[in-house]
Parts: structure tokens; sequence; C-alpha cells
């Protein structure tokens, strides 16, 4: 039996930082719908260590802040969304403040860490779980709200446009989404004049990546299917440190380990970082990436280590309580012995090409957070800038929707699934899923060449028209719809990837080792829908 079309003011697409915080400052005056493929709390936004980035002392300036964020992106930042950004950080933190949000404290203030990539110590934290403790505040505050309507285990299929619906006499805008109700197995359709995807990154497109389950690029692959323009894809951020052991699954290890002095050591001892680059462990993630690569691949070493036993157990456990257990339970004491790291895909600093207010080209559908391409990150993200790009970007976000109302659009199609069978050969979902992501680690990793990339290219060519076909002709299960997300993610990275015959930030190219003297944005445009 079809479901009846569910009608809301606004749909939010993930249940992250973005998506809490849209939810939140709409719920006065708007009904809102959050949806998200897994349970509330099963995204990215909660494995943040570190912190968020805000100036919050009084020797540190906005300046300086924008300085470090257009270093670490490598000349590519747009100054006017990092100014933006950095400039309403610290209205970000009051916010969560008020929210109660127990950030650490040293003597009554906010204890700043400081992360690589930064001048200055401006990174508020709550120990060692930041992302988890804002996670828990808000999800909190989001299921209190009596206006804000929670779908769990509901997955994105695609956005419903005016275009799809054949209406050539209106402007093209996005009306509402179609998703996969994993409960009842039934594609549910969902209507509202406005739509935020606050998706996450697509950090599942590699083998190895700090991301959880959920980071299949699923707004990000819904907007260019809806015709909206995606920006810088070539930079996939890899955190230099995520834990190498066969029972550490996607576990961090934060910057902020390096920035309180943690070293990186070759299986002999060795410090290596110094002879890369003047800053050492501090220097920007991309630096550190490759650093710790290269080493790898010239000595045949599995992993390095992260050595910071020099400070006393008693700084360890206050500063990195849940990293410090987490070591212990594997049999690793950080207080006496180096910690086994290796480099993994961590941060989608490119996505859905947006202005400002988290618009996209097309009228109706915003995007925010990991999701989005605002130019903040550039061509390297800065350590602990994602979370606070979240809050003032939800909130820009929030205040467009507010401002320019849009009406509704009453009758929606169902989702018409009666020409397609069940599938007697999911082999084919798990195979190619599992074929895609060695391949990307292989041929679109840190280090890149012409000839890899074709030949990832030509993979994700074949990948493409047999998921394609799939898709057509059976039942859509979350798989398979993540599958098809993650085929087309892979190849808008690799096309990227392809256009920039330069190195820059965390696209390092061997055939173009040079940087170009003009920093130039890669703008992807999908046909018309």
């Amino acid at each position: 039996m079809p479901n009846s079309v569910k009608h809301f003011d606004v749909l939010i697409v993930g249940s992250g930082l973005a998506g809490l915080s849209a939810a939140l400052l709409l719920s006065p005056t708007q009904r809102v719908a959050i949806l998200t493929k897994g349970p509330m709390n099963d995204g990215s936004s909660r494995w943040a260590q570190g912190g968020i980035a805000a100036v919050m002392s009084e020797g540190d300036t906005f300046e300086s802040h924008v300085q470090d964020t257009l270093v670490a992106g490598a000349g590519l930042c747009d100054v006017d969304a990092t100014r933006f950004v950095v400039e309403h950080a610290p209205e970000a933190i009051h916010w969560l403040q008020e929210l109660g949000v127990p950030f650490s404290t040293e003597e009554g203030h906010l204890h700043l860490t400081r992360e690589g990539g930064h001048s200055e110590r401006r990174i508020v934290h709550v120990t060692d779980a930041t992302g988890a403790a804002v996670q828990e505040t808000l999800l909190a505050k989001v299921k209190a709200c009596d206006n804000i309507t929670i779908f769990e285990h509901h997955t994105l299929v695609d956005l419903i446009t005016t275009s799809k619906l054949g209406a050539s006499d209106q402007p093209a805008r996005c009306v509402g989404l179609y998703a996969l109700n994993e409960t009842t197995d039934q594609v549910v359709t969902f209507s509202a004049p406005q739509t935020i995807l606050a998706t996450g990154g697509a950090g599942k497109v590699y083998i190895y990546t700090t991301n959880p389950d959920a980071a299949t690029g699923d707004g990000i692959a819904a907007a260019w299917r809806a015709g909206c323009r995606v920006g810088n894809m070539e930079f996939i951020q890899f955190h230099p440190t995520c834990l190498y052991h066969p029972h550490a699954k996607s576990f961090l290890i934060s910057e902020a380990v390096r920035g309180e002095g943690g070293k990186l050591l070759l299986p002999d001892g060795t410090r290596f970082m110094p002879a890369h680059d003047e800053r050492a462990e501090l220097a920007p993630r991309d630096i550190v990436a490759r650093a710790i690569d290269f080493e790898m691949k010239k000595g045949g070493f599995d992993c390095v280590y992260l050595d910071i036993s020099h400070q006393p157990p008693s700084f360890l456990k206050e500063h990195f309580p849940n990293i410090y257990a987490r070591c212990l339970e594997l049999g690793i004491d950080m207080a006496t012995q180096a910690i086994p790291v290796v480099p993994a895909a961590h941060y989608t600093c490119g996505g859905v090409v947006t202005d400002l207010h988290g618009q996209t080209d097309l009228a109706g559908l915003y995007a925010i957070g990991e999701t989005a391409c605002t130019g903040l990150h550039g061509a390297n993200r800065l350590a602990s800038n994602s979370l606070v790009e979240c809050m003032v970007f939800a909130r820009a976000a929030v205040q467009a929707i507010q401002a320019h109302a849009l009406p509704a659009v009453e009758r929606l199609p169902q989702w018409d699934d009666s020409r397609v069978t069940d599938s007697d050969e999911c082999v084919v979902i798990s195979h190619n899923w599992d074929e895609l992501r060695r391949f990307m680690w292989d041929y679109v990793g840190i280090v890149r060449t012409n000839k890899r990339l074709e030949r990832a290219a030509h993979r994700i060519a074949l990948l493409k028209a047999e998921i394609q076909d799939f898709y057509s002709q059976f039942h859509v299960t979350r798989d398979l719809l993540e599958l098809r997300n993650l085929v087309l993610v892979a190849d808008l990275i690799v096309r990227s990837a392809q256009s920039r015959h330069e190195s820059r930030g965390i696209h390092f190219s061997r055939d173009y080792p040079q940087t170009l003297p003009q920093a130039q944005p890669t703008i992807l445009v999908p046909k018309t829908p």
C-alpha cells in the first residue's frame, strides 16, 4: 500500500552538527523534518575529537585566523567565505555554551588548545571528544522540540524538482524528495518548499577512512543529479594519524596530540617531520600526510608512530581521556609507548557549490556542512574549521529560508517501483562496492599520476553502467543507493583531479608537481537534468 505524501515546511537530510543546528534554529517558526539513514547519532560530527576553531582569547585576532586558513588552503580559499566564518565563529561558540555544551575550562576560562596550521591557541574543546559532546547536547534539544519530526532509517533516494515534474512553465526548484524507509522497505515521498542537504562527506569512497559508514556522498550525488554544480572535489583530505590496529575501526588520533607536543617517528625511533617541513608535526595535514606516505613507501613500513610519552600520565588522561582509554583497550599505553598510525581519508573539502547563505544553484535547495563547497577550505581544510562552518552556515541558511518563503507543491507523484523486482544478485553490489573503494585508494589517493587517474576513470565508467542497470531493474536498497552515490562521487573526484594540471594543497600529482601562479577552483557543471 503506497505511503501518503508527508508535508513539511523544511526538510533536512542529515543529523550531524549542521543539520541539528539548522533544525533548532528553524523550529520556532517552521515545521521541520530531519531524515537520517541510521540512528540520529550516526554521523561524522560525533567523531570530531579536536574541537572548534574560534578567536576567543585577547591575544588572537580574526585576521590571524583568516590568514592561517588561507595558508592551509594553499591560496584557493574564498576570502569572503573565510572572513564570514571566522568572524561569526565566536557567536557559534556562545550559542553552544547557551545550549549547555560542557566545554573544557581552565581557571574559569575556556581552555584553548592548538592544532597544526594554527598560529595561536584557538581550539575550543570538550577534552578529546568535542563532537560527541556537542552532538549529545543538540540532539537532546532537538528531541524536545514539538516542531521537529525525526525520521530515522530513511535513506535519500533522489530530490524532486519542478524540472522532473515536467513543470516547464515554472522556474526550476526543489520541491521535495524520495527516501527509502528501511523499516517498511518502502520509498516515501516528502514534500516541502525548502530542503537542506547536510549529509556529510564521502570518505567511504576509500577503503581506509576515519569516516563512519554513513559518509557515502549522498547529498553531493543527489544535488548533482538535480542539476547543481560541484566544486573542488579533487581535494580529499587524508588525516595523517588514524590508529593502526586490526581491531581499531577508523579510530582517529586527534590533531591535538601533535598540538600538545606529540612527535612522529619511524619504527626505529627516528623523528622525520623536521626533514619535510620547518613546522614539523605542526605543519598542515596535507604536508604531514604526504610525509608519512613517503616514509612508509620508502621504508616499506606498515605504519609510523606518534609519541607523546614525554607528557605525564595525568596530563594525557586529562586532555585525551577517550584516546588514552581506547589505546589502552588495545594494549597500547600512550604514556609509555608510541601509537602506531597511518593516514586515512578524512574530509571532503569540495562539494555542492553554494553562496554565503548555503544556497545551491537550485531554488529551494541548500547545502551546509561537509556536503557543501562554500570556498572556506580551499585546497586543504585547516584543522577544526569544519564544525564551526556547520554552525555558521546553518544559521545563514536558516536566515535565508525565513527571508525568502516559497510556495509548496501540493501534488507530488508517488515513487513507482511496479516494474522492478527483488534482486537475487546482491553479491554484485558487495563486489562493486569493494572494487570501487580499493581502486580509489590505489589510484586516487594521497599521491596521484595521470596513468592512475586514467585507470580509475576506466573502471568507474564500467561500474557506473553496471550499477545504473542494476538500479533500473531491481528494488532499491540502502546498499544499492549508497553504491550508486559513491560511484558518482568517485567519478566527480577523478574528473576534477584530471582537470587540475598542478599540485596544490592535498591534491599532489607526480606529473604536475609544480603549483601554478594563479589559484583557480575546479567547478563541474552537470548536464541539464
